[in-house]
């Protein structure tokens, strides 16, 4: 069974001078009343009674007040909680008779159930993490997105890389013309010595063509001007008409070879080179861009599987409240944010999410529901009434949603209120 707060009786605490109420057990009951009157105070003055002195007011005593303050709070389960004498000392009193303490008032009581705003007023992924203790996924959680966080700052920096690379290839100038390899200096001076080895061979087969030429033209004349040489001229005249024969002969095929395009490709050799050069570069980077563009594409896929663990855990998760969920570390509820959620799912969520820390605390208090409308009100007192839960809370209001109204420190009947409705208790002790 679920512990709340069947009656409860407040003498000269803040602004309250004295105020008895029996708030309904199941649903939404609502301490109404204008500015300054101790609505607020009631609240406080129950935060005290059961969360202890750190939730004690600064002023505790009402102001012009002799009585110090009473605090009377009786449970669903037949404890007694009390607050009073000049030192307001605690006083708590089991079903049994036994006495207790405060420890035995933590042992049901919700710290967040008596100061819900301490909650709603957190970070959305304080709230997130609040959840994630409460189910017990917490660690897998982090640990997952751990890992995810890693993943994406990863494929993050492949991705600029991989455009990088990708920007770097395509400003880079390729010449379709241009060899495969840098062209070797050494072989095309190699092959020009090889033709000017074999033209200087030529010259010098056409150079013995003529002294032999040259030589006959001179013997010829010797053997005009010196008859009486002649025979022994002629036979030499004879030898030399031999080799000039074999001569001609051996030259009359020679075809000599242009070096021109070598001494161009050697004055080009630098010019080709260089687009080479730039044609690998080109080739190099488009390669380092595949290869990052792969790597993201493989980051990518991790991230989609830790983002699929991420899901599954919360989907087998015992959560509070149907629809809740936590997404990249913030709580969700119906797919929406906590900035975008309604005022009445805000409560839904945080009243959800007390009860689960602590199960056996059946109340909460809440106020300034004055931000809320009527069909946000009634939504949400029938969500409570649907779950069971005891919600107590103020409104600057004075209509017919308030079972109590508070008006200069005092419980007054709400003449508005139905005769039906539920029980109201004045201010009588």
């Amino acid at each position: 069974m679920t512990v709340k707060i069947n009656k409860l009786e407040i003498e000269n605490v803040k602004r309250v001078k004295a105020v008895k109420i029996e708030p309904t057990a199941n649903g939404l009951t609502i301490v109404g009343g204008n500015n300054n009157q101790g609505k607020t105070s009631v609240l406080d003055a129950i935060a005290w009674g059961l969360g202890g002195n750190k939730y004690k007011p600064s002023q505790a005593h009402r102001e012009g007040s002799v009585n110090p303050p009473h605090l009377h709070i009786v449970m669903n389960n037949g404890l007694i909680v009390e607050r009073k004498g000049k030192n307001s000392d605690l006083k708590v009193i089991d079903p049994n008779g036994q006495k207790g303490g405060q420890s035995l008032l933590n042992s049901f009581v919700e710290e967040l159930a008596i100061d819900l705003p301490k909650f709603m007023d957190s970070t959305n992924k304080e709230k997130a993490n609040t959840l994630l203790q409460i189910i017990g996924v917490g660690p897998q959680l982090y640990e997952l997105e751990r890992l995810e966080q890693e993943l994406y700052n990863n494929r993050r920096a492949i991705g600029q890389i991989a455009d990088q690379k990708k920007k770097y290839a395509a400003e880079q100038i390729y010449y379709p013309d241009a060899p495969k390899v840098p062209v070797e200096v050494s072989e095309l001076i190699a092959q020009q010595q090889t033709i000017l080895a074999k033209n200087g061979e030529n010259q010098r087969k056409r150079e013995q063509v003529q002294a032999i030429s040259q030589q006959w033209e001179m013997e010829r004349q010797q053997i005009e001007n010196a008859r009486q040489q002649l025979l022994q001229m002629e036979t030499q005249h004879a030898e030399t008409s031999k080799n000039l024969e074999i001569a001609q002969k051996s030259a009359v095929d020679l075809q000599d070879e242009s070096t021109e395009q070598l001494e161009q490709n050697l004055a080009q050799i630098d010019e080709i080179n260089r687009k080479v050069r730039a044609n690998l570069d080109k080739e190099k980077a488009e390669d380092d861009a595949k290869e990052y563009e792969a790597q993201y594409i493989a980051e990518t896929t991790k991230i989609d599987e830790i983002r699929q663990q991420k899901a599954e855990l919360l989907k087998n998760a015992d959560l509070p409240l149907p629809g809740l969920s936590v997404v990249d570390g913030e709580l969700t509820y119906n797919g929406q944010h906590w900035d975008n959620m309604s005022g009445s799912d805000q409560l839904k969520v945080s009243t959800a999410i007390v009860r689960k820390l602590k199960p056996d605390c059946g109340f909460i208090l809440l106020d300034k529901l004055e931000q809320m409308d009527m069909n946000t009100l009634n939504e949400f007192g029938k969500w409570l009434e649907q779950e069971g839960l005891q919600a107590i809370a103020t409104r600057v209001s004075t209509g017919a949603e308030c079972e109590i109204i508070i008006e200069d420190g005092y419980a007054i009947k709400n003449e508005t209120v139905a005769p039906t409705s539920r029980t109201w208790k004045g201010a009588a002790f």
